[in-house]
């Protein structure tokens, strides 16, 4: 396969995952090997070093897309307004997502929703609403729920007093799409 072609599609895994990713998950899902995974990333990085506004960064064998630490004020202030703001659209799909259907991981959310959904979840947990814990299924991933702090600003105190809980939380439509 053409290095530049390697580089895309490795661009494309990194952006829509927004988490770390093994160099090895990589070359699997690829199907090249993990040094022509590194020769890429190296490439990667040192193209996106010259006044982009990505970075690739790097932690032992993962590798993750993040904003440039330039731009660290903007986006601050990009976030604080986030949360600072009315919940939007999508942040109230993902959150009635989690609640009927949670504890769930980020790639379901995303299969029901059919869109990305990393920036909206770590805004929802940003303001408190959400809960991360570890998935039992997979320790690379994580399971999202919903917090305290969102049933308390409901007025409920508990998940199934939410409208139509019973009907929702098991339906089997959702079912279909998640699994």
């Amino acid at each position: 396969m053409e290095q530049e072609k390697i580089k895309s599609i490795i661009e494309s895994i990194l952006f829509v995952s927004g988490e770390a990713v093994s160099v090895s998950k990589i070359a699997k899902i690829i199907g090249i090997t993990a040094e022509e995974v590194e020769i890429a990333v190296a490439s990667l990085r040192e193209e996106y070093g010259k006044d982009k506004g990505m970075i690739i960064i790097r932690k032992e064998q993962e590798i993750q897309m993040a904003t440039n630490p330039e731009n660290a004020s903007v986006i601050d202030q990009l976030i604080k307004s986030e949360i600072q703001e009315n919940l939007s659209k999508a942040a109230l799909e993902v959150l009635a997502i989690i609640s009927y259907r949670g504890p769930i991981t980020r790639v379901e959310i995303e299969a029901i929703r059919g869109v990305n959904c990393s920036f909206t979840v770590r805004s929802l947990m940003m303001r408190g609403l959400l809960e991360r814990i570890e998935n039992p299924k997979d320790n690379r991933g994580y399971l999202y729920k919903i917090s305290f702090d969102f049933l308390r600003k409901l007025g409920v105190d508990s998940i199934e007093k939410l409208p139509d809980y019973e009907m929702l939380s098991k339906d089997e439509r959702i079912d279909s799409i998640i699994n």
